[in-house]
């Protein structure tokens, strides 16, 4: 299923049920937002996103403690599901994605290679973070990130 395909599908999970969604994003800059906003009628359940690209955009916005940056830092499993937790409470939905990683070329480290991706899931039942590590160029991988967090979303979805 292309991503076209993948997001109206969610779309339409999240109007049935009468759900809504927000997102949190940092190293996809806004595409998960884009190809949601992408299809007809979203504003029905898409509320909103943010791009939050540094640290300091992270706590502020967010509210990812500042002892989740300095300990396991900006890509890690513990700061997705910080930014999922605080775009869902910022903007007030029962649904909420983030995605943060390394796109590449640059920034990574021996402990965190190029293509390193953590994306959560964050609602009332709870929340589920993913690891990935993907091996395209830049743009590979911020779209199979997105193309992740609409399918980890599908599956809880679907149930």
């Amino acid at each position: 299923m292309d991503i076209y395909s993948l997001a109206k599908t969610v779309g339409e999970l999240l109007q049935e049920r009468h759900l809504t969604l927000a997102v949190a994003e940092s190293c996809t800059g806004g595409l998960l937002a884009a190809h949601i906003t992408d299809i007809p009628g979203s504003s029905a359940y898409f509320e909103g996103g943010v791009v939050a690209y540094s640290y300091e955009a992270k706590k502020r916005v967010l509210g990812v403690p500042a002892s989740t940056l300095e300990v396991y830092g900006a890509v890690s499993a513990e700061t997705a599901i910080a930014m999922a937790r605080g775009v869902r409470h910022l903007l007030g939905v029962d649904w909420a994605i983030a995605i943060t990683g390394i796109a590449g070329p640059t920034g990574a480290t021996p402990q965190k290679p190029v293509g390193l991706t953590y994306i959560a899931l964050a609602s009332a039942q709870g929340e589920e973070c993913r690891k990935y590590l993907w091996g395209g160029n830049r743009w590979e991988n911020r779209a199979q990130s997105v193309r992740a967090a609409l399918e980890l979303l599908r599956e809880y979805l679907a149930k």
